[in-house]
């Protein structure tokens, strides 16, 4: 039979194992809390950070996104997304006279005749953009009625360039912007030209004042833009009817210097 003596050690050994098995639950328990916490965060800060860096689904300007998430017009297949690039000044185009731009839409081609004389800078600088693609992808943003359609804002904004403006290069005073005159378009919060341009397409282009400068005219293409003009709009937000509910892309601009 056990001595007092014994029995003490036992019940000391009993109550020491006690200790170490509830000192190691609360461990392992501390671990589960820990790694629940931290799995907690690192899905906190994928969910917060992600779509911060990201700004949209695939990474694009959230009104460009928008015009990607719509069908693409006249049937045809969505093209690249265009990149984000801002450019210093232009580079030389190396245009002479006769240089024509044939701009390859979803809705089919648009071949402008560049006014080199008239707008020297302005054109240079946008058969040099084009030349570099960054026109590529991007879309028509805007679709007034009786009026014009309008692209070339990476963006899809209306508040896009390409990282530098262009001097007024005006018409005379008595030009008028009619049918199939093709422009520059001023960033509306900077009033300044960039890469931004609009094709007139109806009588409202009368009513412009000749502080646009020109790029040249179209002379091959207008079925291409009454398909685009036909695409069916909403109000943006800037409350003009002219929010194509379809988005007609420009593929890419060819130039014939």
């Amino acid at each position: 039979m056990a001595s007092e003596k014994q029995q003490r050690q036992k019940e000391l050994r009993q109550a020491k194992r006690e200790a170490e098995r509830k000192a190691a639950q609360r461990k392992e328990t501390f671990r589960r809390i820990r790694t629940a916490l931290g799995l907690g965060l690192l899905v906190a800060l994928v969910l917060i950070v992600v779509p911060a860096l990201t700004n949209g689904e695939e990474g694009l300007p959230p009104d460009y996104q928008a015009f990607r998430d719509q069908p693409t017009a006249c049937g045809a297949d969505q093209p690249p997304a265009s990149e984000l690039v801002d450019y210093d000044a232009a580079g030389d185009a190396g245009l002479s006279e006769g240089a024509t731009a044939t701009l390859v839409t979803s809705c089919g081609e648009i071949v402008i005749a560049l006014d080199v004389d008239t707008s020297p800078l302005s054109v240079n600088s946008f058969a040099w953009l084009a030349e570099q693609g960054f026109y590529d992808g991007t879309v028509f943003h805007r679709v007034a009625d009786d009026f014009l359609i309008q692209g070339g804002d990476p963006l899809a904004s209306g508040l896009g360039g390409p990282g530098y403006s262009i001097p007024n290069e005006f018409p005379s005073d008595d030009f008028i912007y009619d049918e199939g005159v093709v422009a520059l378009a001023k960033t509306p919060a900077s009033n300044l030209n960039g890469s931004q341009f609009m094709i007139i397409d109806g009588s409202e282009g009368a009513n412009l004042s000749p502080t646009f400068n020109v790029l040249g005219r179209v002379v091959s293409g207008m079925d291409t833009i009454d398909r685009i003009a036909a695409i069916e709009t909403i109000r943006g937000t800037t409350r003009e009817k002219s929010k194509p509910t379809e988005t007609a892309y420009i593929e890419t601009i060819r130039i014939a210097p």
